[in-house]
This record gives C-alpha cells, sequence and structure tokens, in this order.
C-alpha cells in the first residue's frame, strides 16, 4: 500500500519556499506532510497533499520543476526506539532507505514516519510480513483530514 508525494525543485531564495506553499492554499490543496533537504543552491520540497494530481499540474503550470513518486507511510510506536524495529527489518533485508520524514497524525493509534527506498512495493511487502503496519489514505481519513 503506497501514498502519493510530489517533490519540488526549490531555489534556496528567500520567499521561493512561501510561493509554492501559497499556490497550494490558492486551491485549498491541503499539505498533510512536509520535508525539505537542501543543497547550497536548491532545495527538495516534499510534500503529501489531499489532491497530488491536482497539485502536481498546479505547480508545473507555475513554472515550478515538479515530479511525482510512490511513498510508504509506516505505523511505529511512539516510544524510544520505535523506529528501531523499521530500521531493523529494512537492514535485515538489505534495503536501503533513500529517506524519511515524520508524519503527525491526530488521532491514528501510532506515529508515522514517510519513507522512501529503491522499490517501495518490495519494501511495504517485507515491512508487512514483520507486522508493521503500512497506511494507504486511510491514515488521512482516521486523522480527519480527508
Amino acid at each position: 500500500m503506497t501514498i502519493n508525494q510530489i517533490s519540488v525543485l526549490v531555489e534556496n531564495k528567500a520567499g521561493a519556499v512561501a510561493e509554492i506553499i501559497s499556490v497550494l492554499a490558492e486551491k485549498k490543496i491541503n499539505i498533510y506532510a512536509v520535508n525539505m533537504a537542501d543543497t547550497p543552491n536548491f532545495g527538495i520540497l516534499r510534500f503529501i497533499v489531499n489532491q497530488p494530481e491536482e497539485a502536481k499540474d498546479l505547480l508545473e503550470r507555475e513554472g515550478f520543476l515538479v515530479s511525482a513518486c510512490k511513498v510508504l507511510a509506516v505505523g511505529l510506536k511512539d516510544i524510544p526506539g520505535g523506529l528501531t524495529k523499521v530500521t531493523k527489518v529494512l537492514n535485515q533485508n538489505g534495503i536501503s532507505l533513500e529517506y524519511l520524514y515524520a508524519f503527525i497524525s491526530r488521532s491514528a493509534e501510532n506515529a508515522c514516519v514517510i519513507l522512501n527506498t529503491a522499490d517501495v512495493e518490495f519494501t511495504a511487502q517485507i515491512l508487512n510480513d514483520a507486522g508493521i503496519p503500512i497506511y494507504g489514505n486511510e491514515i488521512f481519513e482516521k486523522a480527519g483530514l480527508l
């Protein structure tokens, strides 16, 4: 079970992120999770939103360089070391994390991280076999976001 993520290449300058977020807000696109990684000249802004296809199209029309991919929303115990089980299962199966970032749910039983690997479908199966919950859009519905 995967969810859609959009990524936007952002120039490292004042107001660049505000411009992207404003474009989404004007069209009532809700951001559920966001992460930004930077390099000296550019950053990558990653979003989980309620309307990923619309957000991608909108941002492309506004002239931004945008891509989309599938990622996993992984449930874990909200305790110190809660992420340990996930990372150990990935390591035992030779799966390397490309990146991860937190997602905060107001009503889910578990904490949640968004993660990406070279093969998210395989990763989902491995984590599922290990008893680690993988969420789809229901995590947003459960949190009252959809």
